[in-house]
């Protein structure tokens, strides 16, 4: 009788957990869509100043869009203000050590292909608020794992699942750790970590978090 009692206990709990679960995505995606409104209402004035100082300082179109992978392994584009010159591909393929420290973690330090506009940008972490939009299609959340393009998920061994089980975030655990001082390899264990520990407390934690590092522009390059 206890076995049978115990039995019907866990089914009884199991789907309790997952309503429970349900209810917290739900949540999460509220919160997503009404500050991602909020801010981009507040920043506007900031935008405009933005777009007007990358027109009025280098040559070039306005965004930068990036071909990442979001939840589910679907690859769809993030926006992100121009920050490099209209050059900087060719700039890092010609020089064979410059992209080789590329390879390496995917961002350099003293990036000669950046602007003097967009490094002011990147410290900041402003060039990343047109991903607002991304937040508000659903193709991105405020607070989740790092935006990797396709050539980077083998650098996930076992965890690509894990990283593509939700969406990238525009800040998360990994931004709120170091940022750009960390190592690959430590980005993807935060990002795991992230993942497998989720909870919207974590959620609330990054995001009250977030603005302190932003404005100290710590780890940014």
């Amino acid at each position: 009788m206890e076995r049978s009692l115990s039995a019907q206990e866990s089914v009884v709990a199991r789907p309790a957990a997952d309503t429970s679960r349900r209810v917290d995505y739900v949540a999460k995606r509220v919160l997503d869509v009404s500050v991602a409104l909020a801010v981009g209402l507040l920043l506007t004035p900031l935008l405009v100043v933005t777009v007007v100082a990358i027109k009025c300082s280098s040559p070039g179109p306005l965004f930068h869009r990036r071909r990442v992978v979001g939840r589910g392994g679907e690859a769809f584009d993030a926006f992100k203000f121009r920050s490099m010159r209209v050059d900087a591909d060719r700039i890092i393929q010609d020089d064979a050590a410059l992209w080789a420290a590329f390879q390496t973690n995917h961002k350099l330090p003293h990036d000669r292909r950046v602007t003097p506009i967009g490094r002011i940008l990147r410290r900041y972490s402003i060039d990343e608020l047109p991903q607002l939009l991304n937040v508000l299609r659903g193709e991105m959340s405020l607070i989740g794992p790092r935006m990797v393009t396709a050539p980077e998920l083998e650098r996930y061994g076992p965890h690509v699942q894990t990283l593509l089980s939700v969406p990238p975030g525009m800040t998360g655990l990994w931004q709120v750790s170091g940022r750009q001082t960390t190592s690959y390899e430590r980005r993807v264990e935060l990002d795991v970590h992230y993942v497998t520990h989720w909870s919207l407390w974590l959620d609330l934690r990054i995001l009250l978090k977030t603005p302190l590092v932003v404005f100290r522009g710590e780890g940014a390059y």
